[in-house]
């Protein structure tokens, strides 16, 4: 930015010093060829050095409540930056999965912006008549399918060309997806919207390195009966955020594609599957397709340097917490590392009791534990989220990405007495009433009607990070409200 203003600077004092040399006579013009006229600018811009500053613009990025932050940054900055920049203004952890995220408020359609991608040339394709906003979230599945493809992936649903041996490790299938030469083939019903109509068909589509083409009789995948329905270069891929309400599709399940510089919602190309899993397969593949190597390397950025990194050797990343964390005990007169994961967990556990009974001692005196209770230490939380719908629930989970472990606590809207755990599991979101129980004067909470109960929600929640349960998996990733 110094330099920017140094140049700046050195452009206006030459202009200044050749006006001085007109206007003086006496003394003569070594350049006479760079001057068509006494009123013309000695130097043409096009004859100076470049200069070297970046040019600045303002993006404003906004929170999941719609609160804005604007941020002056340079015109050639990527998604990922923009989410580095963030990140340290606002002292969040940085565990690799922030996103900066482009949603289409009126047809209610948005997508991840991928990390390399520039800002400024995402803005540029923005339409007036369309109502386009940045927001900057977590995402968890964003380059989950490096970790696990072989359940992005269904057999029944992918191909692989006739010399590939039909048992692949799930690097074997990535060194596929990522190939230059080769690439799988993916199939499967979908619902496309008819251009220009309200009406959907549901065909035969098969996606190629070529595009993605749908068969005009049955699952024909004879070229005659192929035709070509979308390319990808020109076009970004967008997931329906709103389920059936403004597109009227069959399904929830709705994803499309927007030509750069579109004129609207009528150029969109509209499709819709009948399962989260499909559309999961479908989104990822092509995202694979159009990206290749590029998604690989910003996969692996943030891990570059660390030993064990080589190329498709990929492996599930531990998280920072995981990393940093160890269990201690400082119990005896020196402390010591807990080896033993039972033991680890059987301390922990007491540690988390002992905590709220010395918490509770310091508050019972300003009333019974029950009405402590009542205090709703819960809502402090970052994965409390009062008084929203099931709807929202779903869409925020969905949002932050369907991996197993993501979860937020919310309000009952059912019973105002109870609450509910949702959970992804399974590409699927699932709801668990947590239900308060009240024994000899004590309030309780329980997730399996009574077996297990909690003194409050902080106990729970922190319970069912450590251990399934009755769960399906244990909770991992809480969706939050961030503030910017």
């Amino acid at each position: 930015m110094l330099r920017g203003d140094t140049s700046d600077t050195i452009l206006f004092q030459r202009k200044k010093k050749g006006d001085s040399i007109l206007e003086n006579p006496s003394i003569p013009n070594p350049f006479p060829e760079l001057c068509c006229s006494p009123f013309a600018s000695v130097l043409s811009a096009s004859l100076l050095p470049k200069a070297t500053s970046r040019k600045k613009q303002v993006i404003k990025v906004y929170n999941e409540d719609d609160t804005s932050r604007a941020l002056e940054v340079p015109s050639d900055i990527t998604a990922r930056d923009v989410c580095q920049l963030l990140i340290l203004k606002n002292h969040y952890v940085d565990d690799h999965s922030w996103t900066l995220f482009e949603q289409l408020t009126h047809t209610g359609l948005g997508r991840a912006i991928e990390d390399h991608e520039l800002v400024m040339e995402v803005q540029s394709n923005w339409v007036m008549e369309e109502e386009t906003k940045l927001y900057f979230r977590k995402n968890y599945a964003k380059y989950e399918f490096f970790k696990n493809p072989l359940s992005f992936f269904p057999d029944h649903m992918i191909s692989f060309p006739s010399e590939t041996n039909a048992a692949l490790s799930h690097s074997g299938i990535l060194q596929m997806f990522l190939s230059s030469s080769t690439y799988p083939e993916i199939h499967g019903y979908l619902h496309a919207k008819e251009q220009g109509k309200k009406s959907w068909k549901k065909l035969y589509f098969l996606l190629r390195r070529s595009g993605l083409y749908f068969s005009t009789k049955g699952t024909s995948k004879e070229p005659r009966h192929l035709q070509f329905f979308c390319e990808f270069s020109n076009s970004d891929m967008y997931m329906s955020l709103t389920g059936k309400k403004i597109s009227g599709a069959p399904t929830s399940y709705g994803f499309c594609f927007k030509p750069n510089k579109s004129g609207g919602t009528r150029d969109l190309k509209q499709l819709c599957a009948d399962d989260e899993q499909s559309r999961t397969c479908w989104m990822t593949a092509i995202r694979l397709l159009k990206y290749g190597m590029q998604l690989y390397q910003n996969y692996m950025q943030p891990y570059q340097g660390r030993s064990g990194c080589s190329p498709l050797n990929i492996t599930p990343m531990r998280s920072i917490s995981e990393n940093s964390l160890v269990a201690m005990d400082f119990s005896g007169h020196r402390s010591r590392i807990i080896e033993n994961p039972t033991e680890a967990l059987s301390v922990a556990v007491e540690e988390g009791l002992a905590w709220r009974r010395r918490g509770c001692l310091r508050l019972n005196s300003h009333g019974s534990p029950i009405a402590m209770a009542n205090m709703a230490i819960h809502r402090s939380q970052s994965w409390f989220h009062h008084k929203i719908s099931r709807e929202e629930a779903q869409r925020l989970i969905l949002q932050h990405g369907l991996v197993d472990g993501v979860f937020l606590v919310r309000d009952s809207q059912s019973n105002p007495k109870t609450f509910v755990l949702s959970l992804s599991h399974g590409l699927k979101i699932k709801h668990f009433q947590i239900v308060p129980l009240e024994d000899d004067g004590k309030l309780f909470y329980t997730l399996d009607d009574g077996h297990t109960r909690f003194t409050d929600l902080i106990q729970l929640v922190e319970f069912y990070q450590l251990n399934k349960g009755v769960l399906p998996c244990k909770l991992k990733h809480y969706c939050a409200r961030i503030a910017l």
